[in-house]
C-alpha cells in the first residue's frame, strides 16, 4: 500500500467514523442523564435500532475471519451457530420479551432477585462479571485487534513490532468504543451500531459479489456456476463428526447456547429491554433473526470463493478472508471497509462495557448503598465503573498474545461455566410459580462443579463434546429445580408485578413473521445439503420441500391478514 493509498484509507475511514459519531451525538444528546436514559435508552428504542444494535453486538471481526476461515478449510457446517440463532430470536420475541417488559426489568439479575432472592441475584452477577471482565471483553478487544492487523498490516504502517502494534490497535479500538458506552449510554451504542450495521451489510454484499466476478474472470454468472458445480462439498452444511459443527449438536447443546445468548445474556437483551413498546421490541428481535439467516451468504460464501481462487494452500484457514479482501476490494473502498470492521469490533466491546457497568451499578453498587441513590449518582457511578473496566481490559487483552492457544481454550470453556445454569434458572423462574430459591442455588453450584470436572478432570475418560455436555447438564439442572419445588415449595406462589411502563400490546403479525423466519432456516439447510444443487440445478426433492414451505407460508399469512381485518379496531 503506497503512502497515497494509506492516507486515502485512513482519511475515508476517519470520515465515515466521524459521520457515525456525529449522527449518534445528534440522536442522543441530553438523553443519558437519567437512569433509564443511560441504561435503557430512555425505554425509547424502535425496532430498527434494536435490530441494528443486536446485529452489530453479535457480529464482529471474529465472525468475519472465523466463519469464512471455517468455510475455506472445511464446509458450511459452522453456519449452524448463526442460522439456528433465528430460532432463539423467535423464542425471545414471543415468549421471553413480553415477560421481561411486563416486569419493567433493567437487568436479568434484577428479575432473578424478584423471582427467587438476593443470593441468586448475587450468584448470577458474580458469574456475569467474571465472564465479562476476565474473558469476554478482553477477548473481543484481542480478536478484533488481531483481525484489523491481519487485514491492514498495522505494524508495517506504524513501523513497529507486532506486539507494540497490537497494544496500539487495542487502545484505539477500546478508546473509540469506550466513548460511546461511557458518555452516550445505551442509546448511543444502539444508534452507532445501526449505522455501522448498514455498512457491514453493504460490505457483506460487495465482497462476495466481487469475489465471484474475480472467480468468473470478469463474469458474475460464471463465478456463481463455478461455486455451484465444482467442489460442491464445500457447500454442505450437514456437518459430520470431524467437522467444526457436527449436525447433531444443532439439536442438543447449541439450542441452549443460543437460548442463553439471545434470551438471557445481559449484554444482548439489554437493548430489547429498552424497547419503547412490545411491538417495537418484537419487530427488532425478529428482524435481527432475518439478518442472521443472511450470514452464510455474507460471511461464509466468501470463504468458499477463496478456496476456489487459492486452493488449499494458504498457511492457515484464517488467512482466507484477509487475502480475498486484499485481492478483490478496490483501494478506494478500503477506508470504508476499515471503518465498518472497526465499527463491528468496538460495537461488541462497547455493548459489553455498557452492560458490565449496568450490572455493577444496579446489582452491586446500588444494593450496597441501600438502593437510595439518585439517577445522577447512578449515572456517575456507571461512567466511573466503565472507565475502570475499560482500562482493565486494555491491560488484559494484549496479554492473550503470549499464550493464545491455551487462553482461547479457556475462553471457550469458561462460557460453559455460566451460560447453561443461568438460562436454566431463567426458564424455571418464568414458567414455574413455587420453585424455591434453594433449587436455583443448588443448580448453580452443581453446574460449576460438574462442568469443571468433565472439562478438566474426566475429559480423557469421557470425551463428551462440550455442546452435548451443555444439553445433559441443562436437563439435570431443570430436574434439580423441579424436584426442589416438589420437596420444598415456596409458601406463596410467585406472581408477576405487572408494570405498565411501556405499551405491552403484542405485534399482530409477530407469529406469521416468526413462521416465515423458521421456514427460512429450514430452507437454508435444504439448500446447503446434498438435496440442494445437483448438477447445476436444484434437485426434485429440494423443489418439492421448498414448495411445501412456500405454500405453508402463503396459508399462514393469508389467515393472519384475514384475522387482522376482522378484528375490531
Amino acid at each position: 500500500m503506497t503512502d497515497q493509498h494509506l492516507l486515502l484509507t485512513l482519511g475515508s475511514c476517519a470520515a465515515f467514523m466521524a459521520l457515525v459519531a456525529w449522527i449518534s451525538y445528534l440522536k442522543t444528546r441530553g438523553e443519558a442523564d437519567t437512569k433509564d436514559g443511560y441504561f435503557l435508552a430512555g425505554r425509547g428504542l424502535g425496532g430498527v435500532f434494536i435490530a441494528g444494535s443486536l446485529l452489530l453486538t453479535n457480529l464482529s471481526a471474529e465472525q468475519l475471519i472465523g466463519l469464512n476461515g471455517s468455510a475455506y478449510g472445511y464446509n458450511m457446517s459452522s453456519m449452524g451457530w448463526e442460522v439456528t440463532a433465528a430460532v432463539s430470536t423467535v423464542l425471545m420475541a414471543l415468549v421471553f420479551l413480553p415477560r421481561y417488559l411486563a416486569g419493567a426489568f433493567t437487568t436479568l439479575p434484577e428479575f432473578l432477585k424478584s423471582r427467587f432472592d438476593e443470593d441468586v441475584r448475587r450468584y448470577t452477577v458474580i458469574l456475569f462479571m467474571l465472564g465479562y471482565g476476565l474473558v469476554t471483553i478482553p477477548s473481543v478487544l484481542y480478536s478484533g485487534s488481531v483481525a484489523v492487523m491481519q487485514l491492514f498490516n498495522v505494524p508495517g504502517m506504524l513501523n513497529v513490532g507486532y506486539f507494540p502494534g497490537l497494544v496500539a490497535t487495542v487502545a484505539v479500538i477500546g478508546v473509540i468504543g469506550s466513548v460511546y458506552a461511557i458518555f452516550g449510554g445505551l442509546r448511543a451504542v444502539a444508534v452507532s451500531d445501526t449505522l455501522n450495521g448498514i455498512g457491514l451489510l453493504a460490505i457483506g454484499v460487495i465482497v462476495p459479489a466481487l469475489g465471484l466476478v474475480a472467480l468468473g474472470e470478469g463474469s458474475l454468472a460464471r463465478g456463481i456456476a463455478t461455486v455451484a458445480t465444482t467442489e460442491t462439498h464445500k457447500l454442505n452444511a450437514i456437518g459430520g463428526r470431524s467437522d467444526p459443527t457436527p449436525f447433531a449438536t444443532l439439536f442438543t447443546g447449541m439450542v441452549f447456547a443460543n437460548l442463553f445468548y439471545w434470551c438471557a445474556n445481559q449484554y444482548v437483551i439489554q437493548r430489547t429491554l429498552g424497547a419503547r413498546s412490545l411491538v417495537e421490541g418484537q419487530k427488532g428481535v425478529l428482524l435481527s433473526g432475518f439478518f442472521k439467516v443472511l450470514v452464510p451468504f455474507l460471511m461464509m460464501i466468501p470463504g468458499v470463493i477463496a478456496y476456489h481462487l487459492y486452493g488449499p494452500g494458504l498457511a492457515t484457514i484464517d488467512e482466507a478472508y484477509p487475502r480475498l479482501i486484499r485481492d478483490v476490494l478496490p483501494f478506494y473502498m478500503t477506508g470504508f471497509f476499515l471503518a465498518v470492521l472497526l465499527g463491528a469490533v468496538f460495537s461488541s466491546f462497547n455493548s459489553l462495557l455498557n452492560s458490565a457497568a449496568t450490572l455493577f451499578c444496579l446489582d452491586v453498587y446500588a444494593p450496597w448503598r441501600g438502593g437510595a441513590l439518585s439517577d445522577a449518582e447512578l449515572v456517575r457511578a456507571a461512567k466511573i465503573a466503565s472507565v475502570v473496566i475499560a482500562l482493565f481490559s486494555f491491560a488484559i487483552a494484549p496479554l492473550l498474545y503470549f499464550a493464545p492457544e491455551g487462553l482461547w481454550q479457556v475462553i471457550r470453556v469458561f462460557t460453559g461455566f455460566y451460560n447453561i445454569p443461568i438460562v436454566a434458572i431463567v426458564v424455571v423462574g418464568l414458567f414455574t410459580r413455587r420453585t424455591p430459591a434453594v433449587g436455583a442455588k443448588i443448580a448453580i453450584v452443581f453446574h460449576v462443579a460438574t462442568y469443571g470436572l468433565f472439562r478438566f478432570v474426566l475429559y480423557d475418560v469421557a470425551p463428551i463434546h462440550f455442546l452435548h455436555l451443555y444439553a445433559i447438564l441443562f436437563v439435570i439442572e431443570i430436574a434439580i429445580m423441579l424436584v426442589a419445588g416438589r420437596l420444598a415449595p415456596r409458601r406463596e406462589p410467585w406472581r408477576y408485578e405487572r408494570k405498565n411502563v411501556v405499551d405491552l400490546s403484542p405485534w399482530a403479525l409477530a407469529r406469521p413473521t416468526a413462521f416465515t423466519l423458521l421456514s427460512l432456516v429450514v430452507a437454508l439447510y435444504l439448500l446447503f445439503s446434498p438435496l440442494g444443487v445437483v448438477e447445476n440445478t436444484f434437485s426434485m426433492a429440494f423443489r418439492f420441500l421448498t414448495g411445501l414451505l412456500a405454500a405453508a407460508n402463503i396459508g399462514v399469512w393469508a389467515l393472519a391478514l384475514k384475522r387482522r381485518r376482522v378484528q375490531p379496531a
